[in-house]
């Protein structure tokens, strides 16, 4: 019981930690999101392209941290974050919010999509995978500028 309180109040104090630096500081919470997304994607690329054994389980992962991390993502481009903190979102995530939202909306109804039937071999997961990352390029290509 003890162990099990300490775990919950653990959890719940990590939790409290990530609102808070989100609260403060919203562009460097995106992008640690994306930085999540983008440890995931390449855990998926690595398999899609053979340079790992394929893995039904990391499979998974990877979509499920994708639509997870993206579930919560639009929240963090409030009004008054569009420059700063060295961000690469364009001003159109502004302009035009609902698309914007629409696209992270798309991308993750696809990782459900995967969640619900996880890819159990290479051949079903490359283009499972490569759906979802044409999902990824279609908001990266009108929502985010790439810097060098």
């Amino acid at each position: 019981m003890k162990k099990a309180l300490v775990a919950a109040s653990a959890a719940f104090l990590a939790f409290a930690a990530v609102a808070a630096v989100a609260q403060d500081d919203p562009i460097e919470t995106r992008q640690q999101i994306m930085k999540d997304v983008g440890k995931a994607t390449g855990a998926g690329a690595k398999m899609a392209k053979a340079e790992e054994p394929f893995d039904a389980a990391t499979a998974e992962e990877v979509f499920t941290t994708i639509h997870a991390k993206i579930e919560q993502f639009p929240q963090y481009f409030p009004e008054g974050s569009e420059t700063g903190g060295d961000t690469e979102a364009r001003p159109t995530i502004w302009s035009d919010r609902e698309g914007f939202e629409k696209a992270a909306d798309n991308l993750q109804q696809v990782a459900a999509k995967y969640m619900a039937d996880v890819p159990q071999d290479l051949k079903t997961f490359r283009p499972a995978f490569a759906e979802m990352t044409r999902m990824c390029g279609a908001c990266h290509e009108d929502y985010r500028v790439k810097k060098d």
